[in-house]
């Protein structure tokens, strides 16, 4: 008995060892954030299908299965997630299976930049953005946010930091102690802040700022 109590207690506290999601709108700084959890020393789920381009010059940090999670039910490839962190856009988010608990880290960025930067990016691979002109956009983005933030708040097994990308560059140190703290306190936030650079911030809502 002693034993199955044992064995009992262990698979339930590695059930409800967290999965670090980290997530956010396209182009707000995901990415960014998930080299300063692996340069802090949190270990990643990625697969390195997506390899580093001139969009993103340090990776992407991609794991191609969370793409499935709006099309399929099988989600037991999360099991390995628990206590790494992985990417996850936040279109599906709402997909996430009730049966882990979750720390998220969602990256907040004006809007006009995501748009900004994602045009860019089309540009680069010389692909056609959709034809929705950038208000319209903007609006659809704000709404998704809304709605999703919503969702988040609701539901228990969630633990949610915000963080925003402009700050994460003007005060790297600042914002790299948050999330270590939010994440228990285990993070090298030197290292973490070291990742930060002013230089890639390139598609920007004030040029003036």
């Amino acid at each position: 008995m002693e034993n199955f109590l044992s064995r009992f207690f262990q698979s339930h506290k590695t059930l409800n060892t967290p999965i670090i999601v980290i997530s956010g709108l396209p182009r707000s700084g995901t990415s960014m954030m998930m080299g300063m959890l692996e340069s802090g020393g949190l270990d990643l789920l990625t697969d390195g299908i997506r390899t580093a381009d001139e969009d993103n010059p340090k990776g992407y940090y991609e794991f191609e299965r969370v793409k499935e999670l709006d099309k399929t039910k099988d989600t037991s490839w999360l099991r390995s997630a628990r206590n790494k962190g992985v990417k996850i856009i936040s279109f599906l988010l709402q997909h996430l299976p009730d049966t882990y608990s979750y720390k998220i880290i969602f990256m907040r960025r004006s809007i006009n930049e995501v748009l900004a930067s994602q045009s860019t990016m089309l540009s680069r691979r010389a692909e056609s953005a959709n034809k929705v002109n950038d208000t319209d956009m903007a609006e659809f983005f704000s709404q998704h946010l809304r709605k999703i933030e919503a969702l988040i708040a609701k539901r228990t097994n969630c633990d949610v930091m915000y963080v925003d990308y402009r700050e994460a560059l003007d005060s790297p140190t600042t914002v790299a102690e948050k999330v270590n703290h939010f994440l228990g306190g285990t993070l090298d936030v030197e290292k973490m802040s070291q990742v930060i650079d002013g230089r890639l911030y390139r598609n920007r809502a004030n040029p003036k700022n």
